[in-house]
């Protein structure tokens, strides 16, 4: 497995799985991310969140995903070949994500193909997979990224 820093658009291929991780979720961060970005009281009062559907505190989904964001950019996208997203799909939020977990990334290609009309980029589907310290899937979704082709290929 090459390191993200000398990975090209071939350096994804087809069926390539990869792990990495763990983030350790942290009751402060879910507070002030929320407090900030989702001011949800599940999110944001401990106390409150006890009488909740969770059970307690819980991370908002769109911490979670940022938590992974950064995963997936110290472990998988490349800063030399990642040209962006134009999106992802089928985001879901499986299972609540709660203060001392410590979450896992399973990234799993399921496409990859090159540009027709820019020669020197493809595009690659990814399966993400979040998985908490039991490894339960808490979270998922398909990304969909921009690479450049290696200009000086092995």
């Amino acid at each position: 497995m090459t390191n993200p820093e000398e990975r090209y658009y071939e350096d994804y291929p087809l069926g390539q799985v990869m792990e990495f991780g763990p983030v350790d979720v942290k009751q402060e961060e879910i507070i002030e991310f929320a407090q900030k970005y989702d001011p949800q009281y599940f999110h944001t009062d401990p106390q409150k969140a006890e009488h909740s559907i969770f059970g307690g505190l819980i991370a908002s989904g769109w911490h979670t995903a940022s938590m992974v964001m950064r995963l997936m950019v110290e472990h998988y996208l490349s800063p030399k070949a990642s040209l962006g997203s134009p999106g992802i799909d089928e985001l879901r939020w499986l299972k609540p994500v709660y203060p001392e977990n410590q979450l896992h990334v399973r990234t799993t290609v399921l496409d990859c193909k090159r540009s027709r009309s820019k020669t020197d980029r493809g595009i690659i589907i990814t399966l993400i997979e979040v998985l908490n310290q039991e490894k339960e899937l808490v979270m998922s979704f398909k990304a969909t990224n921009f690479m450049l082709i290696n200009p000086d290929p092995r």
